[in-house]
């Protein structure tokens, strides 16, 4: 016998009962196929990434040594697999924390792990064995200190009887504003395209641009200048494409409208220009289409999952031979192997090697900086003809002072936190960024829903957060403080309270 499910009845003149927001406990009581489905799957991929992928990878033939380092190793890498796997089989989309464990899992786990069997790394550690058993000692406290800080934000301030939480007015695109910045973004970009020679030069190679910003004149002038150019010729069109896009998903308004449609096919073709795959580092093209994904998609589950789990066999078979448009045909030098642990072992992937080589330049002589590195990521577009003393990239310096030929060297936040505040400030810092990062998916999950107004920010900023964030977390700060920079003076134009018809879109 059917049972007839109606709404309650609501006495006139009282208030209607709240609907339950978004990221409340009561989501996924109701068992669906697709519930079913994911919790057929939770066992396999739990076990997967937490236990046989590691151990998988642990058992191949190499020349590594089977010591501390390799035991704290393996323990991080089953760790961070157990926690990537929480993010995927979470009822709640959490961007900002799966984007963390998935890199922590794949850049300070899986890769390091199969360059301690084979006993081969990217970049030299040129300190004792004692210094990369400290390195992975101190990123897994950095991991644990993540989820202390996850666990604080689940707290939240009680509300007195009688009273309610005021909810604070979401932040909107201000339509004129935004059609101002797409303005921008056409003059930024075009300025660097011509700067660097026309649009033929990004179809090339990596090499070919670092070649034009050099007949520019712009290598002289210090990484700040570049950054600037970069930034300003890639920031802003991303910013516009992805509010656009936003808008045509969420309005049939903006469906209809034939100039909005023409202005996003505008902003596609210039950012296929400037945001390509070939002219830009993987990891910028890793942010431009993760924030993509996640702003077509703004409240797909399943879309999350899939993307979350696609990214680790990504980053295993395709990220490192990615670099195919780094070097012209001259320069190219493929990898031979018949292993697929090597290239994770010979390529990108040195972030806990060069926390041990910080470790060890700190303690030759320099010690900690006690926030300078900091400073000089906050001020990087001070020059330095005003600052003669500012402070370079943390991964440069310590390149340097290895004496390595290539010093675009990465520096992992907790190498970065390490050597500014020591192993105290690097634990508070992850710390406040777990609490952070928990903090604005709890928002993000209840703001970007399919009945959120097309101008809601935060739909397009944290999927764009969540995708930068591999290069935050990479390092080092300096290099990456430009876009950072440039991306908050461009919602800063277009941000706006106001939710009138005249000013947001619709």
């Amino acid at each position: 016998m059917a049972t007839d499910i109606r709404r309650p009845t609501v006495a006139r003149g009282s208030a209607p009962a709240p609907e339950p927001l978004a990221d409340e406990a009561s989501w996924g009581r109701v068992t669906t196929p697709r519930t079913l489905l994911s919790r057929a799957l939770s066992v396999p991929l739990a076990l997967g990434f937490t236990v046989f992928l590691p151990l998988f990878v642990a058992v191949q033939d190499g020349d590594g040594q089977r010591d501390a380092a390799y035991w704290l190793q393996l323990l991080l890498t089953m760790y961070a697999g157990a926690r990537l796997s929480a993010m995927v089989l979470t009822s709640r989309r959490k961007l900002l924390q799966g984007s963390f464990w998935l890199f922590v899992y794949m850049a300070m786990g899986v890769a390091p792990l199969a360059q301690a069997v084979l006993g081969r790394v990217p970049t030299p550690v040129v300190g004792p064995r004692s210094d990369l058993t400290l390195a992975i000692g101190l990123v897994l406290i950095g991991c644990l200190a993540f989820d202390v800080g996850v666990l604080l934000a689940r707290h939240r301030p009680a509300v007195r009887a009688g009273g309610s939480r005021k909810e604070k007015r979401p932040v909107m695109a201000h339509r004129r504003r935004l059609q101002v910045l797409t303005v921008l973004s056409f003059l930024c970009s075009a300025a660097f395209i011509v700067k660097l020679g026309g649009p033929a030069v990004f179809f090339s190679s990596r090499q070919e641009i670092i070649a034009g910003i050099e007949e520019a004149g712009l290598s002289s002038d210090g990484q700040a200048s570049q950054a600037l150019l970069r930034g300003f010729g890639t920031v802003p069109a991303l910013l516009s494409l992805l509010l656009y896009t936003r808008w045509l998903i969420t309005s049939k308004y903006a469906r209809r409208k034939v100039s909005v449609i023409v202005t996003w096919s505008a902003l596609a073709a210039l950012n296929l220009v400037v945001n390509n795959p070939i002219s830009n580092p993987r990891y910028w093209f890793l942010t431009v289409m993760f924030a993509l994904l996640f702003t077509v998609f703004p409240v797909s589950a399943a879309m999350y999952r899939v993307a979350l789990s696609m990214a680790v066999v990504i980053a295993l078979l395709v990220f490192p031979f990615a670099d195919r448009f780094r070097y012209d045909e001259k320069n190219y030098r493929p990898v031979e192997t018949t292993s697929f642990l090597e290239p994770m072992a010979l390529k990108d992937y040195d972030q806990i090697g060069m926390f041990a080589n910080t470790i060890t330049y700190s303690q030759s002589g320099p010690g900690h900086s006690y926030g300078r590195q900091l400073a000089g990521s906050v001020l990087f577009a001070v020059p330095r003809s005003i600052w003669p003393g500012k402070p370079r990239d943390t991964g440069v310096m310590v390149g340097l002072w290895m004496g390595t030929v290539n010093t675009n060297l990465s520096s992992p936040i907790w190498a970065e936190l390490w050597l500014d505040f020591g192993p105290l400030g690097m634990g508070a810092g992850l710390l406040g960024l777990g609490y952070a990062a928990a903090r604005v998916d709890r928002r993000y999950a209840k703001r970007a829903t399919r009945r959120s107004p097309p101008g809601s920010l935060i739909s397009v900023v944290v999927p764009l957060v969540a995708g930068y964030s591999f290069i935050l977390l990479r390092g080092p700060l300096l290099q990456a403080s430009g876009r950072v920079a440039i991306a908050a003076l461009c919602l800063a134009l277009v941000a706006t309270y106001r939710g009138d018809k005249s000013t947001t879109l619709r």
